[in-house]
């Protein structure tokens, strides 16, 4: 059964709480059309969601937002035939919130992967490619801030989003490497008018900051057709970053090019007790402060629960 959130359950907007066995039984007469290898290549490290998570969760999400495409395609054409126009149709565009290692990253995969078809091209382009190179955040003593608001080049991101709305025949993205932990110089994504673009980012659901003269700007979400939020408890998603850590350093942090090759190096003890500095530090003092707090502006929140169990969904009434 549906029910409306509570305060207590939801005090962060007027949202619509759907149980995990209600959301699931919108997905029984939906034919899901993606193998366990496809899933295999979406899944991100540590994640141990599956098909029936895909077809119970996911594909009842993937046809809300079409129902939101389809509302945006019509108005659109509608407001083009009133004013005389042409029909230029405009990206749809999805932004994707949440913490680090809290699972959007699967999430946005998973909706390209489930929104694309014959006729639809999906892009996604996640915004750590517009974070401040390490040599410019060491100028301007902000590395233990990457990944807050301020580490970013904001000018930047919302150019790009603006060009795709906009309908550019090209917008470029920078491009970041989690091996080096730094910008990838000389090195671009293309974005060539797709009809969804998922931007994925710590912060994508911030609100525009004030201008030094007071004036209010412009902000990345206010060109976002439909926002996602994945959401957990601090103390899960805490335990989550540690354990793909751990993984990282039996893997990725051993290559020789790793920004974290030192993790690789030193006993465990002592790289897990530097994973929870991180945390405490920078990454749990984010989630408190930037990224939690908009949760609210989302038009559907997942929420999870232990072991990345999703346990519910809200969504934002219309």
């Amino acid at each position: 059964m549906s029910q409306p959130a509570s305060p207590k359950d939801s005090p962060f907007g007027p949202y619509l709480t759907l149980r995990r066995s209600h959301w699931a039984e919108l997905a029984r007469a939906r034919r899901l059309e993606l193998s366990e290898s496809a899933l295999d290549s979406i899944r991100a490290l540590g994640d141990p969601i599956d098909l029936d998570v895909v077809r119970q969760v996911y594909l009842p999400l993937t046809e809300l937002i079409n129902l939101y495409i389809d509302h945006a395609t019509s108005l659109s054409r509608q407001s083009d035939w009133f004013l005389g126009l042409d029909n230029t149709p405009t990206t749809f565009i999805i932004g994707v919130a949440g913490s680090v290692a809290v699972g959007k990253s699967t999430t946005s995969r998973l909706l390209r992967e489930l929104l694309a078809g014959p006729r639809r091209r999906v892009d996604l382009v996640t915004t750590d490619g517009f974070l401040l190179p390490n040599q410019e955040l060491e100028r301007l003593g902000l590395m233990d801030h990457k990944g807050f608001p301020e580490s970013y080049d904001q000018h930047a991101l919302l150019r790009f989003v603006m060009d795709v709305k906009s309908g550019r025949p090209e917008a470029f993205a920078p491009v970041y490497s989690h091996l080096t932990y730094d910008i990838v110089p000389d090195q671009r994504v293309t974005v060539r008018q797709p009809d969804v673009l998922i931007v994925e980012g710590l912060n994508v659901l911030q609100p525009a900051r004030p201008r030094p003269d007071g004036r209010s700007g412009l902000a990345v979400s206010d060109f976002f057709d439909f926002t996602v939020y994945v959401d957990a408890p601090d103390q899960a998603v805490k335990s989550w970053f540690l354990d793909r850590f751990l993984r990282l350093r039996q893997t990725a942090f051993t290559d020789p090019s790793s920004y974290f090759r030192r993790f690789a190096q030193v006993p465990e003890a002592e790289a897990l007790e530097m994973a929870h500095r991180t945390w405490d530090t920078i990454n749990g003092p984010n989630l408190s402060a930037n990224i939690k707090p908009t949760r609210g502006r989302a038009t559907v929140v997942i929420g999870k629960g232990a072991n990345h169990t999703i346990e519910r969904i809200r969504i934002r009434k219309v």
